[in-house]
């Protein structure tokens, strides 16, 4: 409405600015919603982005823990098989040199015989125990035990001027137990799928102790004097326990293992509880795969504990040709575990696995019972030496796989056991079978069990767990 009073003019002039004030006010409270949810906008995609942000750096620096893990455990495992070929090194050299440094202190063979024997007891008494200690205070402590038993076993060795001496320096023997000790390590860092090609390749470590161990030994021993190798073995020990403080965890299970609830029998009862130890063996499958691990080599095995004699008299070899004809076996032992076991264990299964080297361990013994040169024995290696190794290998692998994580420690102690309770009792079998029977009866009775064994898996239902991909 247009209106031409004075008065309407003069207060319209005064408070135009002030109507004009508020019709911008009134505009702006109406746009301010807008403005708002604008605002609002803004600060949530930013929020966003700094969550997005935020979880990305998040992702990136567990993705960098997790490569640090990875990086850890492959140290672990390097250093395992380090420690563990550096030991049957020192082992080896000491062996080449133990009947020259007995026979220098007046020990007849009989003796000699004793000594080795009781080499063989302390080391298949102490494997379990040795493995249920590692299952209750680590892989790490119970490596440290194993250098540091090797290191006073070197030590007493080094000043043994008499037989009581000697035999005294077997002691620490008990616990000198690094090869079951970097298994306890690879089984512990690796998944079960891996298992079985992570253990072959420790076969790769006992090859180079063979070869090296012989070869070093004999030339200091020569060069340098009778103990340098046993002083050489007392400070390799001392370097293998500053390798294992450094590189190897304290406990190498995984975390997960500690919170899992299951039957635990290493962490019930003392370490010296052998009712624990062989409560294992009531597990499913363990007894009957333990059998097998037993039995099959057992023929094979009082063979090669005569083969010192068994070349001399039946092969007519030298000392020279002997040792010659051992780097030959650490040769095709390495090939075999680390080129040929590996690549099976990745594509087969293990119940084929297990059945394939019990029907090469058959063969085997038909070989030695015809065999009548040792180039018949050159041939007959090297099925022999898969056999052994595919049957260490799958074996150990099956066995921890089926007792609990806490335990593969002392079933690992019983595996090491198979090798020492055949160097205890073969001496006394080999002796008589070679003595009566000739070096056949060996490969017949290899036949003949092994025959047995290969029915008996065919027809049994052995549990598996683990299947290998292809």
């Amino acid at each position: 409405m247009v209106t031409s009073d004075p008065a309407w003019q003069v207060l319209h002039l005064t408070y135009a600015p002030c109507f004009q004030l508020e019709s911008i006010f009134v505009s702006f409270s109406a746009c301010q919603p807008a403005v708002s949810h604008s605002m609002s906008a803004m600060n949530a995609k930013a929020s966003s982005g700094g969550e997005e942000e935020a979880l990305g750096i998040r992702s990136k620096t567990l993705g960098e823990s997790s490569c640090l893990g990875e990086v850890k455990r492959e140290r672990a495992i390097l250093a395992a098989y380090l420690i563990a070929t550096l030991e049957l090194t020192f082992l080896f050299m000491q062996m080449g040199v133990m009947p020259y440094l007995a026979k220098s202190l007046g020990l007849d063979s009989v003796g000699f015989g004793y000594l080795q024997t009781t080499f063989g007891v302390l080391q298949l008494v102490g494997g379990p125990i040795f493995g249920r200690f590692a299952d209750q205070f680590g892989t790490q402590t119970a490596l440290i035990l194993s250098c540091v038993s090797g290191s006073a076993f070197f030590l007493l060795m080094s000043i043994s001027t008499s037989i009581p001496l000697l035999f005294l320096s077997r002691l620490p023997a008990v616990f000198m137990q690094g090869l079951p000790g970097a298994q306890k390590v690879i089984t512990d860092l690796t998944t079960p799928s891996q298992r079985a090609d992570a253990l072959g390749k420790l076969g790769l470590c006992f090859g180079i102790g063979i070869i090296i161990g012989s070869a070093l030994g004999g030339v200091l021993s020569t060069k340098f004097g009778i103990f340098v190798p046993v002083y050489v073995g007392l400070v390799g020990n001392l370097i293998n326990i500053m390798i294992t403080m450094i590189w190897i965890p304290l406990q190498s299970k995984p975390k997960s293992d500690h919170h899992v609830m299951e039957h635990r029998t290493s962490q019930t009862g003392s370490v010296f509880s052998i009712r624990e130890i062989l409560c294992l063996m009531k597990l499913p499958g363990v007894m009957e795969v333990f059998i097998v691990k037993v039995f099959a080599g057992l023929p094979v095995g009082l063979f090669l504990i005569m083969f010192s004699i068994i070349s001399m008299d039946f092969f007519g070899l030298e000392a020279v040709e002997s040792g010659y004809l051992m780097s030959y076996f650490g040769v095709l032992q390495m090939v075999v575990q680390g080129l040929v076991v590996g690549r099976l264990t990745n594509s087969c299964t293990e119940r084929t696995l297990l059945r394939l080297s019990i029907f090469v361990f058959a063969s085997v013994g038909l070989g030695m019972a015809l065999m009548r040169t040792v180039w018949h024995y050159c041939i007959i290696v090297v099925p022999l030496v898969f056999a052994f190794s595919m049957l260490g290998t799958i074996t150990d692998s099956i066995l921890t796989n089926t007792v609990p994580s806490s335990d593969t420690g002392t079933m690992l102690g019983l595996c090491a056991s198979v090798q020492p309770l055949t160097r205890t009792v073969g001496p006394t079998i080999g002796g008589f079978l070679y003595r009566q029977f000739g070096v056949s009866s060996f490969g017949y009775l290899q036949l003949i069990v092994n025959i047995g064994l290969f029915v008996y898996l065919l027809k049994s239902k052995i549990p598996l767990k683990v299947m290998k991909s292809q």
